[in-house]
């Protein structure tokens, strides 16, 4: 093997542990891997714990929105919390008709910017436990430590415990969290 082989053999290495390790760092959601390098609608279409909210965001007309270079924050509820609402909200906020308060609910669930859970935390932190966000739709948030975890508590006094933080996309970042934040 001369010099410059080796040289570049290394360096493929080097690319490939940095690849795989940069995967690594990002959590699997639903199942499925996560990769920084798609946006927030390729990695959610493959989370088995998301297929409410994906059909919900397609519904609503979002999918170009969440597809575009962002950076968004989106507090991501799964199917279960979907579930907790009263029955027959979903089916009814699917229906044609009913887009606009559909596209509501769903933008309650997004802040402009990419906020980790280390900022979130350091955040409400230095503000006593508790901060305070505008979702794109208009609506308050507040991100709350209570103990070790994280909860955002929406405008009607609804908590929603973070229960994944930090996957990483390339348009922002996601955290799944085990309820339907609902605007006032």
């Amino acid at each position: 093997m001369t010099f410059t082989t080796v040289k570049t053999t290394l360096a493929a290495l080097v690319v490939a542990a940095s690849a795989s390790t940069a995967m690594a760092m990002n959590p699997e959601v639903g199942g499925a891997p996560m990769f920084e390098d798609k946006n927030i609608v390729e990695n959610a279409v493959n989370s088995k714990d998301h297929t409410t909210l994906v059909a919900a965001v397609k519904a609503a007309g979002l999918v170009e929105t969440l597809q575009s270079p962002g950076p968004f924050t989106v507090f991501a509820p799964v199917n279960a919390g979907f579930e907790e609402l009263p029955a027959g909200t979903v089916d009814t906020l699917l229906k044609p008709e009913n887009k606009d308060t559909l596209t509501k609910v769903l933008t309650a669930h997004v802040v402009s910017g990419k906020l980790s859970g280390a900022d979130l935390m350091a955040k409400a932190q230095a503000n006593g436990g508790r901060y305070n966000m505008v979702a794109v739709s208009g609506d308050a948030l507040t991100a709350v430590i209570k103990g070790s975890n994280l909860y955002i508590f929406d405008e009607s006094g609804g908590a929603s415990k973070v229960t994944i933080a930090d996957v990483n996309q390339s348009n922002g970042v996601i955290h799944v969290v085990d309820d339907v934040l609902l605007p006032k």
